[in-house]
């Protein structure tokens, strides 16, 4: 680079006004654009899209600039296969001290016996956790059978085999179309592979879970694994209630938290509502409404400690020791009575929202939420869920499509938008807000219709919103995104100038 950003921004701003975090993040970028100019033109670029587009992502957030400072450094650089004291490579004295610095404010932060903060993703999460119950409840030789297995090049054949091997251990977690997850024993994931799968629904009547309906149904498949939590259900649930089946059964109770995490975290849901209260085994990212890095933990009882400790190297490949470094920052942020005040305005938030989406008119699945999403059903509108993302987006909203309970538009189309709270609490915005963004959903909604192919027959995909519409939603986002601004340490316009 010609000029130093860095220096140019010192020589402009008197000693006393510094930012201090502004300036690490344009050190940052220096560094990157010497090498690769366009990656952090890019970088720039991305911040400028997201504060100029509402984020109404359930699953997406926005974590501080100190979790992500934590890795942008040289510990990306050591391999660390094993856990703390019990490594497969030498020197990883400082990896050990920052992983148990993570695991024990995890256990901390959720009142948890064991924490294992390696795993990268949920998907990886929820791996993990199922070969450690799998090899708590295999005898010895036919785990060892296992760990010679190379698992990638399976056919169906042998995937029916092996788990016959393994005792055609069974799985019973919520049906994708009800809110649960891939990884939940959807027949597309390895999950379903596993183990022989099997779903629970939510009522048809109620798009509620029927715990008594779960019951029956658990007593008959007799489940190594009962499975539950959820990527699209928008109410609480009674993990107390699931103990008792569980323990009826026979069965592992696993809680895959990933999206609610954050409301366990700050003390929203407390009693039978809190999931490690209560299950064997829990996993969840750390990205969502927990607001960390983008990673994952499992959460277990002490009995099952050494088996979730071998998720490297059965599942796992090396650790990511800087992002465990930035997941220790994400805890001990959590455990705060601020971040418990943000965790309950997430759950406010969101019951504002949803209440007054219904009483401009729209079709909310339950009729309301009791955590950070909800689901709209896009239908009356005659839209798809695809449609009508599609329009969000274009008015300055991301947000997803998502199925509905036993929604006739399949997966793909879908019949619903799932809407998020966590992202745009971070961002500070409160109960007023919420009217408005409902007033907003409402105006695009109202304003849209299908569009057709380019042969004019008529698309499940393509839609065509109102203009005048359109440029008053818009406008209405840059108003709502100019109070509340993403980052403001960040002078964009500097990073602009000096950047793209």
């Amino acid at each position: 680079m010609k000029n130093s950003p860095l220096k140019t921004y010192l020589a402009e701003v008197s000693a006393e006004k510094i930012n201090t975090a502004f300036v690490s993040y344009i050190a940052n970028l220096e560094q990157v654009a010497q090498v690769g100019p366009e990656i952090a033109a890019s970088i720039v670029k991305e911040l400028e899209a997201q504060r100029t587009h509402l984020k109404l992502i359930a699953s997406e957030n926005y974590c501080s600039l100190n979790t992500q400072a934590a890795m942008g450094n040289l510990l990306t650089d050591k391999y660390a296969e094993g856990f703390p004291s019990h490594r497969y490579y030498g020197g990883c004295e400082n990896i050990d001290d920052i992983e148990s610095v993570a695991a024990e404010e995890a256990k901390a932060l959720f009142g948890a016996e064991h924490a294992y903060v390696q795993p990268h993703s949920g998907a990886d999460a929820n791996l993990v956790a199922y070969w450690a119950i799998l090899s708590a409840k295999i005898e010895a030789p036919v785990l060892e059978k296992l760990n010679e297995t190379n698992l990638a090049n399976l056919t169906d054949e042998q995937w029916a085999d092996l788990r016959v091997s393994l005792g055609n251990q069974k799985l019973l977690g919520l049906d994708y179309y009800s809110g649960g997850h891939l990884t939940h024993g959807y027949r597309q994931n390895v999950s379903a592979r596993m183990f022989d799968a099997h779903s629970y629904t939510v009522s048809k009547e109620t798009g509620l879970l029927d715990y008594d309906a779960i019951e029956k149904q658990a007593m008959e498949i007799k489940p190594l694994i009962l499975l539950t939590g959820y990527s699209a259900y928008p109410r609480a649930i009674n993990f107390r209630r699931f103990r008792e089946i569980a323990d009826k059964c026979g069965a592992v109770l696993m809680v895959d938290m990933a999206h609610f995490a954050g409301l366990v975290a700050g003390k929203v849901f407390t009693g039978d509502e809190d999931p490690v209260k209560w299950a064997d085994v829990v996993t969840t990212t750390t990205h969502k409404t927990l607001r960390g890095p983008r990673g994952a933990i499992v959460l277990c009882k002490a009995a099952f400690t050494d088996y979730v400790n071998k998720g490297c190297p059965l599942v796992l490949g090396g650790p990511l020791p800087h992002v465990m470094a930035a997941k220790a920052i994400a805890f001990k942020e959590a455990r705060t009575p601020a971040y418990q005040d943000y965790a309950k305005s997430v759950r406010d938030n969101a019951r504002i929202l949803a209440a007054e989406l219904q009483n401009l008119g729209m079709t909310i699945q339950t009729g309301g939420t009791d955590n950070h999403l909800m689901l709209i059903n896009v239908t009356q509108f005659g839209l798809t869920g695809r449609q009508a993302e599609t329009a969000m987006s274009e008015c300055g909203m991301t947000l997803n499509r998502n199925s509905l309970p036993f929604d006739p538009n399949g997966a793909w189309w879908t019949s619903g938008l799932r809407i998020g709270t966590p992202a745009i609490t971070t961002l500070g915005m409160g109960p007023a807000e919420m009217k408005e963004i409902a007033r907003i959903i409402k105006l695009v909604l109202f304003a849209s219709k299908p569009g057709k192919t380019d042969k004019g027959v008529a698309s499940k995909g393509r839609v065509v919103v109102d203009e005048d519409a359109k440029t008053e939603a818009i406008a209405a986002v840059n108003a709502l995104l100019g109070k509340f601004v993403l980052y403001p340490e960040l002078d964009l316009e500097f990073l602009k100038k000096s950047f793209c």
